[in-house]
């Protein structure tokens, strides 16, 4: 099932996507929150209709860096041995369509396509053999980069947290084996990065047993796994989209911060 959550005349809601064709797609509203027992409305609007925003508002977004090999040696980095995580805060999450504004502070700002962990439940010290119960569903990330910061400063906070810096979307996938996806990333049509989700050094089934050692995981949270190789930057105009197999197409433009 794909989940969106979005606003109609002033009001939140969550859906369920029914259709195929991107112009016929609608949405049937669901009663309550989709991370408890829901039932469909059967009330239906088109998605055309409707602003589609990030499908969950994250406590946390939980990211793991070089998780794909040939990304670190990319960028003159070691693969870790065990799982490497960093933060973005909530306030860094925009959904499809929304607008990633260049930070005044940066110079050099990267691209990085990746597949997305939604968490369903609460959750603390996750045996390997649960994960599966723990994840609501996957989607589409863009963990935009302010390389040069991040090159300059010890700390990631500010070149990975700042504002517009985590689009999301435009759906989650609640039913789909996240093994051996594909993920592409394109810049003004022209393709960037091409990988698949078998690349991974540390599976999902790591990052979730390596997080949840340490910290609670909350409805909503979301897990970033890596990014494949072509990681590049991008400039004010460019409009770039992160398609992963069995999900769907994120898009977001990038523009001068106001």
């Amino acid at each position: 099932m794909r989940i969106a959550r979005f606003s109609i005349d002033g009001n939140v809601a969550f859906g369920a996507i029914e259709g195929e064709k991107q112009d016929e797609l609608v949405l049937d509203i669901i009663k309550g929150i989709p991370f408890a027992d829901f039932e469909l409305s059967g009330t239906k609007v088109p998605v055309g209709k409707v602003r589609l925003l990030p499908p969950v508002l994250p406590n946390k977004v939980v990211a793991f860096g070089r998780n794909y090999s040939e990304h670190a040696r990319e960028l003159g980095n070691e693969v870790p041995d065990a799982p490497f995580a960093f933060f973005k805060p909530s306030t860094s999450v925009i959904g499809p369509g929304d607008e990633i504004q260049y930070p005044s502070f940066s110079q050099e700002v990267h691209h990085e396509a990746e597949l997305a962990v939604v968490i369903g439940r609460m959750c603390r010290e996750v045996p390997r053999e649960r994960v599966k119960d723990v994840i609501f569903g996957y989607t589409c990330a863009n963990d935009i980069t302010a390389r040069d910061v991040q090159k300059r400063e010890k700390q990631w906070a500010r070149a990975k947290g700042f504002d517009t810096s985590c689009p999301l979307g435009p759906w989650v996938e609640t039913d789909l084996d996240p093994g051996d996806l594909t993920i592409q990333l394109t810049v003004n049509g022209q393709q960037r990065q091409l990988g698949r989700t078998s690349e991974m050094v540390h599976s999902i089934e790591d990052l979730i047993v390596n997080i949840s050692e340490a910290m609670t995981l909350l409805p909503g949270d979301v897990i970033l796994t890596g990014t494949p190789a072509g990681v590049g930057p991008l400039n004010v105009g460019d409009e770039v989209a992160v398609t992963i197999e069995g999900i769907g197409t994120l898009t977001n433009k990038v523009v001068k911060r106001g």
